[in-house]
């Protein structure tokens, strides 16, 4: 279905701007530090924080989403390494400093909670998780975002998911976004960052 919806038209179906959690909370790119971007699409995130002198790893199923990410890494001049595969082919072992999950609400509740158990794994002790996505209150708009409230984002369901996990913003808001022609309007959108515990000293 991805790949359909991208290779449909020549455009960045996004756009090229990041999505509004990394615009506006610029302090959450560390230079030098290793960043994950899951099912990144065409890269407008992925390239943002290089911009900003993060090491950036990014994958997608989608193949002509993934040139896409290349081809505006090549025009901004920095460096991503893209990848062209789905969830389960990637590799969770391979640990950095912070995971950014930006729209991944394909997943309905069983597997959102191996995505996040898959995150919270690859995530160095210490390390960042940046979600943003969907509220309930978006099913129905018609301005992005799949249509079942199930696969959307609430902060007391998000604040249990990763409990005992330093939150550092958990905030619902409205926005309206013009991100390419792919979220288009009013927006009812969260955000939640939270550093995973470092681990325990040896007994």
């Amino acid at each position: 279905m991805w790949e359909d919806r991208y290779s449909a038209s020549d455009d960045y179906l996004f756009g090229t701007a990041p999505a509004a959690v990394l615009a506006d909370n610029p302090w959450l790119a560390l230079q030098g530090q290793s960043v994950l971007c899951v099912a990144d699409g065409e890269g407008r995130n992925a390239v943002h924080l290089a911009v900003l002198g993060m090491q950036v790893t990014a994958f997608d199923l989608a193949p002509t989403a993934v040139a896409r990410a290349q081809a505006l890494a090549d025009r901004s001049a920095v460096a991503v390494q893209t990848h062209v595969a789905g969830w389960d082919d990637w590799d969770w072992a391979q640990p950095f400093d912070m995971i950014a999950a930006i729209f991944i609400q394909f997943a309905e509740p069983d597997l959102r909670a191996r995505q996040f158990a898959d995150m919270a794994r690859a995530l160095r002790p210490g390390g960042r998780l940046v979600l943003h996505g969907y509220r309930p209150e978006q099913v129905g708009r018609g301005t992005g975002g799949p249509p079942f409230v199930e696969n959307m984002y609430t902060e007391d369901m998000l604040r249990a998911a990763f409990a005992g996990w330093h939150v550092e913003r958990c905030a619902s808001y409205e926005k309206v976004q013009q991100a390419g022609s792919g979220h288009v309007g009013p927006a009812a959108l969260i955000d939640f960052i939270a550093r995973k515990p470092e681990a325990s000293p040896p007994v």
